[in-house]
């Protein structure tokens, strides 16, 4: 078939790359003069089956509420009239019982499982390769409080298929050297070893550029997504600024615009953005920094090692699609750095960044074909996208040719 890919993201180009490698005729559409220069530009480069936990819990409920009038917290909501976060805030509140919690976590771990699965292969395959470092992931907790209450949802994920040790501060910094300094502030963590870290970005400018060469996919940057020409139950064509792109299929990959173009054609698809913040840094010392990913849970700040480079991540700020950031922004984040890495780097180097993560109330993507017969979805990943998309884009790629998924697709399968 000749399909359009809506969205250049991690996402939607590993989609591509599969259904190209079925045989279809792939054209990709990104508003951006580049790949991956959305969502996946500068994420906090963790491939985490060990982050699987759904954001909607009743401890989220408890810290969303707060979040309201209390804007130092790693959750930040800015009240202002706007019905769709009103809309989605509803049915994110309906997700924080413990019983949604379980059932969307075992989901979201599925999925993260095979996509790493799917990652690593295709790296095989292609040869493409990502400052990747496949040391496993730690997630740590600075009181004893927080390590006893906060090891519950890691013990749940490892009942159903992901391998943890529970560690305490020795044996979490023989894992992690580079932690010895602030090993009287940690009280102990989770070790996920099958988890890993790597540059979004560099994953997909080398498979775009390999998807293109080797598969014949034909990219369109530049070039923005005004609508869909639909007839009956059948979507024609793409409208773009480029003109109409015609074809026998279509998938919607946008990221955090694709709740907007769903509404648009009465699609429910409560997509909604939720800004994060991230520095990547440049390590003055090496032997400083850290040698694998990690979490500190406490101050909700990721990081990953990236060559020589040092990545963190923080903040959930829902704020609609506003991308802006000042210095301020990142100010707990780099202090937290420093507090865990002192003298690995110099802040005044930092390449500051914001993006948006397109949620779902319960954390679930979705996948599939939706109301119209050649329409498909492929989005709503969240914060693991990049853990994420090459699971949902091997998955798709089966959803498309008729073949039964190498996983289960219950709650995966949009309306299922």
């Amino acid at each position: 078939m000749k399909i359009t890919v809506l969205g250049a993201g991690v996402v939607g180009t590993a989609a591509a790359y599969y259904l190209a490698t079925d045989g279809h005729e792939v054209t990709v559409i990104e508003r951006h003069p580049a790949p991956a220069r959305g969502t996946s530009q500068s994420n906090a480069g963790l491939v985490s089956p060990g982050d699987a936990t759904a954001w909607a819990s009743p401890a989220a409920l408890k810290t969303f509420l707060r979040a309201l009038w209390n804007h130092d917290l790693g959750i930040k909501v800015r009240l202002r009239f706007d019905p769709y976060f009103l809309a989605w805030s509803l049915r994110f509140l309906r997700q924080c019982t413990v019983a949604r919690l379980r059932a969307n976590s075992q989901v979201k771990l599925r999925l993260a499982l095979y996509s790493r699965d799917c990652i690593n292969a295709l790296s095989d395959a292609t040869g493409i390769h990502y400052d990747e470092r496949k040391k496993g992931i730690l997630y740590f907790f600075r009181s004893q409080h927080s390590l006893d209450t906060g090891t519950d949802n890691y013990q749940f994920l490892a009942k159903h298929g992901l391998p943890i040790e529970i560690v305490g501060r020795d044996r979490l910094v023989e894992l992690e050297p580079g932690l010895a300094g602030v090993k009287e502030k940690i009280a102990g963590g989770v070790y996920s070893p099958i988890d890993q870290t790597g540059d979004s970005r560099i994953f997909v400018d080398g498979l775009a550029a390999y998807a293109a060469e080797k598969l014949g996919v034909r990219f369109l940057f530049d070039t923005t997504v005004e609508g869909l020409d639909i007839e009956g139950d059948w979507v024609r064509a793409v409208m773009t600024s480029a003109g109409p792109v015609t074809g026998d299929a279509v998938v919607i990959a946008m990221g955090p615009e694709s709740g907007l173009i769903g509404r648009r054609y009465g699609i429910d698809l409560p997509v909604y953005p939720v800004k994060g913040y991230s520095a990547t840094i440049p390590l003055e010392d090496e032997s400083k920094g850290p040698t694998m990913g990690g979490a500190d849970e406490d101050r909700l700040v990721g990081y990953s090692r990236l060559g020589n480079r040092l990545r963190m991540s923080s903040t959930a700020e829902f704020t609609g699609f506003d991308r802006s950031f000042k210095p301020s922004d990142f100010k707990s984040m780099l202090s937290t750095g420093k507090d865990l890495f002192p003298g690995a780097f110099d802040e005044k180097k930092a390449l500051l960044w914001a993006g948006l993560r397109p949620m779902m109330p319960n954390s679930v993507p979705v996948i599939g074909q939706a109301k119209y017969r050649n329409l498909y979805l492929d989005t709503g990943h969240g914060h693991v996208g990049w853990t994420m998309a090459c699971g949902s884009g091997k998955f798709l790629a089966d959803l498309v040719a008729g073949r039964k998924p190498e996983i289960d697709p219950q709650g995966l399968v949009y309306g299922s």
